[in-house]
This record gives structure tokens, sequence and C-alpha cells, in this order.
């Protein structure tokens, strides 16, 4: 796709950005309206859900991971809000757990950072998100499938450390250092 509008309609669709890397918004937010849109930013969920509140948006691209409520706690909200809204998890620390708990709350499709202007804009407008390219051909290594499990058992506590902690059997700070390590490779 090139960076020509794509959409020159009378009135522009509006694009919701909530992710707390204001670099990223800001860059992303500048090539989202060169494609056509009018481009929202909110760098935490309740600011996000706030703007969307005044000004319904089309489309929302959320951050996985940010201080506060996080992008699937937000999902849910937005879609209260419409239904047709098509919504977008974006993340620096995928894990299969976490995108298909995105699927299951109504996120239209999952993308791993690192991702430019025309990925979101494709997986804003795809019809079907994807899980099969997020399973990979090679298995996982053991490590991996650790970070994958404690990941499902973060979302299954709804992101509450002491009780995924409990659940998995470990003290409460090795969980935060494991969380706090980027994602293990496949």
């Amino acid at each position: 796709m090139s960076e020509e509008a794509l959409f020159d309609t009378e009135e522009q669709p509006h694009l919701l950005l909530v992710d707390d890397d204001e670099t990223f918004t800001r860059v992303l937010a500048r090539a989202m309206s060169r494609r056509g849109l009018r481009v929202s930013v909110a760098n935490s969920a309740e600011q996000g859900l706030a703007l969307a509140e005044r000004d319904l948006p089309d489309y929302a691209v959320l951050d996985l991971k940010m201080d506060g409520d996080s992008g699937l706690v937000l999902l849910p909200k937005l879609l209260e809000l419409d239904g047709e809204m098509r919504v977008v998890i974006l993340t620096g620390y995928s894990s299969i757990a976490t995108a298909v708990e995105a699927i299951k709350r109504g996120a239209c499709n999952y993308l791993c950072k690192p991702a430019d202007a025309d990925d979101v804009l494709a997986a804003l407008l795809s019809e079907h998100a994807d899980l099969d390219s997020l399973v990979p051909e090679n298995p996982m290594s053991v490590d991996r499938l650790q970070w994958e499990h404690i990941q499902r058992v973060l979302t299954e506590h709804d992101g509450n450390i002491s009780a995924t902690a409990r659940a998995l059997g470990m003290h409460r700070r090795t969980l935060q250092r494991k969380l706090q390590k980027r994602p293990v490779r496949r």
C-alpha cells in the first residue's frame, strides 16, 4: 500500500490510537492521517475511553500492555460503545494466549510490534484474523513454552500478579522479574 489517501470520502473515518509510547503514536498517527484517516491519540486506556465516548471512532488500535488498564480491558468497553468498531490489539509482548484472548474479546486482529502503518491498516481492513500465523511451524523451546504458560495464567487472572503467582506456585517477585523480561524467542 502506498502512503496516498485510501479513504477519499466526504467524511474521514476516525481512528483512535491508544498506546503509552508517545513517539510510536506520533509517527503512526501522522502516517495514518496521510492515508486519509482522522486520528485521535490517547496514552492510556482511561484517556482512550474518554476520547471514544466524546467522539466515537470507526477504528481503534490498542497497545496490549500499558500503565493502568491494558488494551484487553479497554477492548470490550469500546465495543460496548459501538459493536461495529474494528479494533486491532498491538503488542511488543506477543503470545498465543493473549492473541486468542484478544480475538475472543472482539478484536478483529492482533499484531506484533514492530508494525508499520501498512501492517496496521491491513489488519484493520482484513476480514478475519489469521490466528494460524501465530502458531509456529517449528516447535517452541521450553523457555518459550514457560513464557506462554505464564501469559495464559496471567490472562486467566485478569492481569493480577499475586493471583497468578499463587496459581503458578511461585513467589510474586520471581513472577514480576520474569514478566519484566522480553518474550523468549521461539
